[in-house]
């Protein structure tokens, strides 16, 4: 009813489910060339006619990591545009943050090398790839600015450390992280 303003439908995690049979007759009218009313269908049970238009836009996330989960069909990966987001730990956006939030130097320097080094030993590894490399998003919440040092520290030990024991329980000396 508002042509002139545009709508986003953000789905997370999309990959987590069946996707052809969520969207069902809808992935056709997801297609940039059928969103209009000539291709409007009908709904089941209202008997409306029901179309997508071209200012609705669907944006849909997943960790493409998570291999537990289903992979895109190629019906609805068609359909959309992927981007990968990659770390941004070498931004100046992101040593400005840190910097903005009262990390020290130090400390900024330890993550952006120790973390960087990791995700390309990650990344370079056949069993992982850079699917599964260090996200800065680790470093970004709930910064302690009273207790920086435990504050990294904690990252380190309970949230980066496990992650990497999970990747590589077989090989555990693959590569130690120090704090």
């Amino acid at each position: 009813n508002e042509p002139d303003k545009d709508f986003f439908l953000i789905i997370d995690e999309i990959n987590r489910g069946n996707l052809s049979k969520i969207f069902g007759e809808i992935l056709m009218l997801i297609e940039s060339d059928k969103r209009c009313e000539n291709y409007s269908v009908t709904l089941t049970y209202s008997n409306e006619k029901f179309y997508i238009p071209e200012n609705v836009y669907i944006i849909g996330t997943m960790n493409t990591a998570d291999r537990s989960v289903a992979f895109v069909d190629y019906a609805l990966r068609r359909r959309f545009a992927f981007i990968d987001i990659e770390p941004c730990f070498n931004e100046e956006k992101f040593r400005s943050y840190l910097v903005n939030k009262s990390v020290n130097k130090e400390i900024i320097n330890k993550i952006i090398t120790k973390i960087s080094n990791l995700n390309t030993e990650i990344e370079n590894d056949y069993r992982l790839g850079k699917e599964f490399k260090i996200g800065h998003s680790f470093f970004t919440s709930n910064i302690d600015i009273n207790n920086i040092n435990l504050w990294f520290n904690n990252i380190i030990e309970n949230e980066i450390i496990p992650l990497i024991n999970e990747y590589w329980f077989d090989d555990i000396d693959k590569f130690n992280i120090e704090k």
